[in-house]
């Protein structure tokens, strides 16, 4: 069997518009030459303005949709997006266990860029509890980051209760916040914070977090160190959103296939 590509297994949101979720995915992983295995989690309306509607794909269908992929290919790393409801963040967290050898990105999305929140309280909870210490890396912007850590008096504090929880290490993104750079910050226990600094871009963007999560997936599959991927994936992560362009009337949509230009 040829395993020459590594395989990436994704428990990913339907966004029709393309520019997150599933497709995100698949674009970004495709381009870092890696093969996406799409697990679909739920179905969403929405476009490049916000969304208004997700209906959660049933628990033992996620479940059964992995086990088919895992029992067939060589998965090499997961990577967890958008969850809407508990019983599939606990069916998740049961394959996790069984595969605790694959490296986890987790994605916490909370809510899509124009506001609809996608997660309540009791998903938000499910996550904290179940997902998180399965975590490899968990790469939440400043909102998430705080609703995580709900009892968190800043940042620090809160990406300290993840670590805490047995997540592996943080990068908190800094797209949330102003200024000329974007400061992104990583987290390790026991170790001093490490920021990445990237030039700050006119626009805002639909599917950047899952472009990068993809993107630290894709590297970490490729057998990179934790520190080469989070560069080489905020490397292609700003490189995207450079190239990116407007689709409709709301974010503008990273373009993830120039890897691929001619």
């Amino acid at each position: 069997m040829n395993t020459g590509k590594p395989i990436v297994l994704c428990f990913s949101g339907l966004d029709p518009s393309g520019g997150a979720g599933v497709q995100a995915d698949a674009e970004t992983l495709l381009s870092l030459g890696c093969h996406c295995a799409p697990v679909a989690t739920v179905l969403t309306v929405q476009d490049t303005v916000d969304a208004s509607r997700m209906v959660p794909v049933v628990a033992d269908l996620i479940a059964d949709q992995a086990r088919a992929v895992l029992a067939d290919m060589p998965v090499r790393c997961f990577k967890l997006g958008l969850f809407g409801s508990v019983g599939a963040i606990k069916a998740v967290s049961g394959l996790l266990r069984e595969h605790d050898d694959i490296p986890v990105v987790m994605d916490p999305v909370c809510a899509a860029g124009g506001g609809y929140a996608f997660t309540g309280p009791e998903v938000l909870a499910a996550m904290r509890e179940s997902l998180l210490p399965q975590a490899t890396i968990v790469t939440p912007n400043s909102v998430e980051l705080m609703q995580l850590a709900p009892a968190a008096v800043s940042p620090e504090a809160a990406a300290g209760d993840l670590l805490r929880r047995g997540c592996g290490s943080v990068l908190l993104t800094g797209g949330h916040e102003s200024g000329k750079e974007v400061v992104n910050r990583w987290f390790r226990a026991g170790l001093e914070s490490m920021e990445f600094r990237w030039r700050r871009l006119a626009h805002e963007f639909h599917g950047s977090g899952c472009t990068l999560s993809s993107a630290i997936a894709a590297n970490l599959a490729l057998g990179h160190e934790m520190e080469t991927a989070l560069r080489n994936a905020q490397q292609f992560t700003w490189q995207t959103l450079d190239r990116g362009w407007r689709a409709g009337a709301g974010q503008h949509l990273p373009e993830r296939g120039f890897t691929r230009e001619s």
